[in-house]
């Protein structure tokens, strides 16, 4: 008898994993406009140029930027004019930057290194990515392409399809940058709420992963504010103090204003039972999850 196919998002979803808290920590983001087909392991897997190669390696690594490779949905049109790359940057400000070039040699990926070195540009609209990356995981593909597609019907200049960003079983993962927020668990009816939501400058709890940011217990916190009193613009709630004993968490937020209230947020962390989490990993592995316990108005 053959064995039942696995699939981590529907495994997920079955043992009603939690999200919040999960987004990993980021605040620089390369992207590299790539369509022939993506490696297992993304831009490492590349055959370009290795001096090149390098160069823009150890520049992302310098400031702990995440290189992720894009493409549009579907087939890329003739005449649509040679590939781009992008360096997106988080301001804690709220005038997130980017810069912008395009490559036809592999040679000319050095400008994104360099890049990496320059602030950037306010004012552009933030780019919507959208995990497909099927060689990474199945069900990146499964339920990532068919939210593109939705996505990009709706927002075609901010839509790309991206390779991995982590977190495979909550597929379809949307990472909005720079703007720095994880939203998983959708699908294409839900990622439209969610994406439109989100470009109205109004955070929903509901498929939150988190803010890149903010580190896993902050992320929980602010996801569980949002969940009780409603949702708020990407920067209402600031982190204003974080005490750790243990396993256990006191984060105080304040926001939103005019009233600037405070929250104080008591998060626990602890180990799940260890569970199959990617499609392609068969080893079991124990996620950490970090549930509030108690919300307070300061």
């Amino acid at each position: 008898m053959t064995a039942e196919r696995f699939f981590c998002a529907d495994a997920a979803r079955a043992r009603g994993d939690a999200l919040p808290g999960t987004a990993p920590y980021g605040l620089v983001w390369v992207l590299v406009e790539y369509h022939a087909p993506w490696p297992a392991n993304g831009y490492d897997g590349l055959a370009l140029d290795p001096v090149t190669k390098s160069l823009l390696y150890e520049a992302a690594r310098a400031v702990r930027a995440r290189i992720l490779l894009i493409r549009r949905h579907g087939r890329r049109p003739e005449g649509a004019g040679p590939p781009r790359w992008a360096v997106l940057r988080y301001d804690g400000t709220g005038a997130h930057r980017q810069q912008w070039g395009t490559w036809e040699r592999d040679e000319d990926l050095a400008l994104a290194a360099a890049a990496l070195g320059s602030p950037g540009e306010p004012g552009h609209p933030p780019v919507v990515l959208v995990c497909a990356h099927g060689r990474h995981d199945t069900c990146c593909a499964l339920r990532g392409r068919p939210a593109a597609r939705t996505l990009a019907e709706r927002w075609p200049d901010l839509v790309w399809e991206c390779t991995h960003v982590g977190g495979d079983r909550f597929a379809a993962n949307v990472l909005v940058a720079p703007d720095g927020v994880y939203y998983g668990g959708l699908d294409a009816a839900s990622a439209v709420t969610v994406v439109g939501q989100h470009l109205a400058d109004r955070v929903h709890a509901a498929h939150l992963r988190g803010y890149t940011d903010l580190f896993p217990a902050q992320q929980a916190a602010v996801a569980a504010v949002l969940a009780r009193f409603g949702p708020a613009g990407r920067h209402a709630y600031t982190v204003t103090g974080t005490s750790r004993a243990g396993q256990h968490w006191l984060i105080r937020l304040t926001g939103p204003s005019p009233g600037a209230t405070a929250y104080d947020v008591e998060v626990t962390a602890h180990r799940a039972p260890p569970h199959q989490l990617t499609c392609h990993g068969p080893a079991t592995s124990a996620a950490m999850v970090h549930e509030v316990t108690a919300i307070r108005v300061g």
